[in-house]
């Protein structure tokens, strides 16, 4: 049977120029091959499959998938109407098509998920199965117009604050445990596993009927792609997950194409899709609006993320949309293996908590690098619209109504293999309405983020620039809109900055607040510092020696 093309054709671009210093280098973007897949159809109704949001077709469904792999692949059709179901494993050649109508509802049933070992958060830990997977699967897909719906709520734990006093109630009365009024869990063994470290993680001396004692604790992700190629994403919405929606790992040549991810804005770890170790990956034209990061690149963490030594490389994504995350474009905080050559482009975040988010600690290790975006639109940001941040404390990134954060504690540390990377980043032509501050940047006093160009913005916030132990970091063009002005820009213990035609509102209280005895060669360039009340103040060991204004 002669095989027949998605409609995709491999993917070969040329980027726009990217400013590095005063030159423009063109950027050639990565190649993604697509699948192509045989005309042949297998109807789950043949296998037995029954629409009657009743009966299990986990049985009919994945031996329609069996079949048609056998014969040497195809599409695999779910037709409209609503399939329960278990958990679904994806094999070589077979697209799973869903029809417009059609809806797979994954049962909340957990006996109907089996502890399996996989990958959490980086790093190897027993899992129940997720609802759909595949394991070392080559020209895989899930196309078509359906809906994917995980049945998350039966298995998340809710904080009250994330929800009315009507909906805490409902939540309270529906059953499940509440020991402090402050966070619900569906049952004993989830609130078991939420008090332990680590509860899921593969150690000795951890038994299977230790495992099966938190087994609903370890909540799987929507869709887990290990080791597989040639993968493709199209046309579906993807919905309620329990933990994260999409779930690539060690993957190669995935396309994700007019996407609709969706998880209630309370979930617990509802990322949208994290791409994990992969290579050569195209997301475009989706929509995501989540319960956590939304397009997330990780790369494994701490010790076993650099073991496994494999970066998330040769990524593009471009016209997509994102609306409540943690973050709309996100690296990290699990990024030991490391993350470089990544295309972001035309994208659209409206009430993401942040913006642009770059995230780490130490321990992770990891080098984050070339990574281009360009053309970034924001709308109603309740954070930062660009943030860099090497003091990640696994906390939600805006604090919940009476929450109190203690700044980290800034201390000088050696360098080791888990003192992580961040460098040669280029952001260009951003625009945001509406943020609590416009660009924060933080490295560690052993490792500075370095080598950043941020240009061409516009950024109306109630505060500006927070820049801290950082060096190579040039802005240029950037007009800031400001609530508060004292200061404008605030810089510590870095070095090396450039401010290049630096607009804000008249009259701002300070422009410049520089601080710290290892702060020097600031230069601030074609901006206007007479419409401030005071130009610059110095403190910390900071001195007019450290910045010239022309």
């Amino acid at each position: 049977m002669k095989k027949t093309s998605l409609h995709i054709p491999v993917l070969t671009f040329l980027a726009a120029a990217v400013l590095q210093g005063t030159q423009l280098t063109a950027q050639v973007l990565p190649t993604i091959e697509s699948p192509v897949f045989r005309k042949d159809t297998c109807n789950i109704l043949t296998y037995g499959g029954k629409a009657d949001g009743i009966a299990l077709n986990t049985v009919s469904i994945n031996k329609a998938i069996d079949a048609c792999n056998k014969k040497g692949g195809g599409v695999v059709l779910v037709p409209a109407g609503l399939w329960n179901t278990g958990p679904i494993v994806l094999k070589s050649n077979v697209n799973l098509h869903l029809q417009k109508g059609a809806v797979l509802q994954f049962t909340d049933d957990f006996n109907q998920y089996p502890l399996v070992e996989g990958n959490w958060e980086g790093l190897p830990q027993m899992r129940n199965q997720s609802p759909i997977s595949a394991e070392g699967q080559q020209n895989i897909a899930i196309t078509g117009s359906g809906i994917i719906d995980a049945n998350g709520d039966a298995w998340r734990m809710v904080k009250k604050d994330k929800l009315t006093e009507s909906q805490w109630k409902k939540l309270v009365a529906s059953g499940g445990i509440s020991t402090d009024g402050r966070t619900w869990y569906p049952s004993a063994k989830a609130l078991k596993g939420s008090q332990l470290k680590n509860p899921g993680v593969i150690e000795p001396g951890k038994t299977p009927a230790f495992y099966d004692s938190v087994k609903d604790f370890l909540r799987p992700n929507l869709l887990v792609l290990t080791r597989c190629k040639k993968i493709l994403l199209e046309g579906v919405i993807i919905q309620n997950s329990p933990a994260w929606c999409l779930h690539p790992i060690m993957s190669e040549h995935l396309t994700v194409r007019n996407v609709t991810v969706k998880n209630p804005w309370y979930a617990q770890n509802g990322d949208g899709i994290d791409v994990e170790s992969c290579k050569n990956v195209l997301i475009e034209n989706s929509t995501f609006d989540v319960g956590d990061d939304a397009l997330c690149m990780k790369s494994g963490r701490d010790e076993a993320g650099r073991q496994r030594g494999m970066p998330t490389e040769n990524v593009i994504i471009r016209n997509c949309i994102v609306y409540h995350a943690h973050g709309g474009f996100v690296v990290g905080s699990e990024m030991s293996g490391g993350a470089r050559n990544i295309h972001v482009s035309n994208c659209t975040f409206i009430g993401t908590d942040i913006g642009l988010r770059f995230k780490t600690t130490r321990g992770r290790g990891g080098v984050v690098e070339n990574i281009y975006i360009k053309d970034i639109y924001m709308k109603d940001i309740p954070g930062e619209a660009i943030l860099f941040d090497m003091y990640y404390m696994a906390k939600d990134p805006v604090p919940l109504t009476g929450e109190k954060r203690d700044a980290p504690k800034v201390e000088l540390l050696p360098v080791t293999e888990g003192t992580p990377v961040f460098r040669d980043i280029y952001v260009s032509n951003v625009v945001c309405n509406g943020a609590e501050k416009g660009i924060f940047i933080r490295g560690l006093p052993e490792m500075h983020i370095k080598n950043i160009r941020l240009e061409n913005m516009v950024i109306q916030a109630n505060k500006g620039i927070d820049c801290s132990e950082a060096s190579g970091i040039a802005f240029n063009n950037i007009t800031l809109i400001t609530k508060e002005s004292n200061p404008v820009v605030d810089v510590l213990n870095s070095d090396n900055l450039t401010f290049n035609k630096l607009l804000y509102k008249d009259g701002a209280d300070l422009l410049f607040r520089i601080g710290g005895d290892r702060t020097g060669k600031i230069a601030i360039t074609n901006t206007d510092a007479s419409k401030a009340k005071q130009k610059i103040q110095y403190e910390f060991g900071a001195s007019e020696k450290s910045v010239s204004l022309k």
